[in-house]
């Protein structure tokens, strides 16, 4: 077979194009940059450092760093979190969850409480109307538990009496038990407006306490006193118009 000129010139472009490539492959080969594109430090369960070009699949989830050619970390990548990690995690996110939605109240209340009141004493008028309800409630109940020991009173007089040596009609036996059981709740209640008593006046306690803290905190004139009668007196609100006019006369 015969070659032309032009078969050999085309040779002759393969070969050159052949070479260029390969020349290219050597170049980039022998480039640390190619060589090792990234260099993964990682240790396994013994606690044995390992550098590679890659992380293997057992090593995946044991956390790793990305180093560069200077050995300087560019990457890193934090091993997963184990299941008491997460439980952990969870129980310390609610925790901060709880804590927000306290101060959050505890921000909402104390905005509440400077609303509500300018002065020491409107802080008592407050208390002393609650124990007012409450001691109303006690009158009422203590009245209620003299008419029903009257009453129980008349029933035991009749039964040592006029019932000594016969039985008691069923309904006035009904009705002395039930006033016994009645006097009972009334002894109930009454225990349980006593505690209400307590309640109110601890809250209360609390609210001129945490009321002091927060005019100072804003520089009123409470700062620097503990009883507001040291302070001078703030101006009285306006009255009732039917009192205004008693005045006036």
């Amino acid at each position: 077979m015969v070659r032309t000129k032009r078969d050999a010139g085309a040779e002759a472009l393969a070969t050159g194009m052949l070479a260029a490539a390969a020349l290219t492959a050597l170049t980039l080969l022998a480039h640390p940059g190619f060589a090792r594109a990234a260099t993964y430090k990682w240790v396994d369960e013994k606690g044995v450092v390992h550098y590679t070009d890659h992380v293997p699949p057992e090593a995946v989830n044991k956390g790793n760093a990305e180093l560069n050619k200077q050995g300087v970390t560019v990457k890193k990548t934090d091993p997963a979190p184990t299941p008491e990690q997460r439980r952990a995690k969870e129980e310390e996110d609610a925790r901060q969850r709880a804590l927000v939605r306290q101060q959050e109240e505890a921000a909402k209340r104390d905005r509440a409480l400077l609303s509500s009141y300018t002065t020491e004493g409107e802080i008592d008028l407050a208390r002393n109307r609650s124990l007012r309800t409450i001691e109303s409630a006690v009158q009422s109940s203590k009245a209620y538990t003299d008419q029903l020991t009257r009453r129980k009173a008349e029933l035991e007089g009749k039964k040592k009496t006029e019932f000594a040596s016969k039985p008691m009609p069923a309904a006035m036996e009904r009705e002395l038990d039930s006033i016994n059981e009645e006097l009972v709740k009334q002894q109930d209640l009454l225990a349980l407006r006593q505690k209400e008593v307590v309640a109110v006046n601890a809250k209360y306690d609390a609210d001129k306490r945490r009321w002091r803290e927060l005019v100072a905190a804003k520089g009123g004139e409470a700062a620097a006193l503990a009883d507001v009668n040291a302070l001078p007196a703030p101006p009285e609100p306006p009255a009732p118009a039917g009192k205004t006019a008693a005045k006036k006369k």
